[in-house]
C-alpha cells in the first residue's frame, strides 16, 4: 500500500495553483509536480485540466524527430 501525499483530500490553495502553473510553464514532469505539491500525479492532471493549464511539453519536436 502506498503512502498518501501530505495534501491528500485537501482543497487546492491559490498558492498551490500558482505553483502548478509555474511548474507547467517550466516543463516539469507531472510526477515531479505531484511530489513538490504533495499531490498525486492524477490530482495534478485533474487540477491542471480544470484550470486550463496544458501539461504538454513545449519546445520539443513530436515523436523525437531529429533533422537528418
Amino acid at each position: 500500500m502506498t503512502k498518501e501525499p501530505k495534501n491528500h483530500g485537501k482543497p487546492w490553495s491559490p498558492e498551490q495553483v500558482k505553483e502548478l502553473k509555474q511548474l507547467a510553464k517550466e516543463n516539469t514532469p507531472t510526477r515531479v509536480m505531484g511530489l513538490k505539491l504533495g499531490r498525486t500525479p492524477e490530482s495534478v492532471q485533474s487540477k491542471a485540466s480544470s484550470e486550463g493549464v496544458s501539461l504538454k511539453p513545449t519546445n520539443q519536436s513530436p515523436y523525437n524527430r531529429r533533422p537528418t
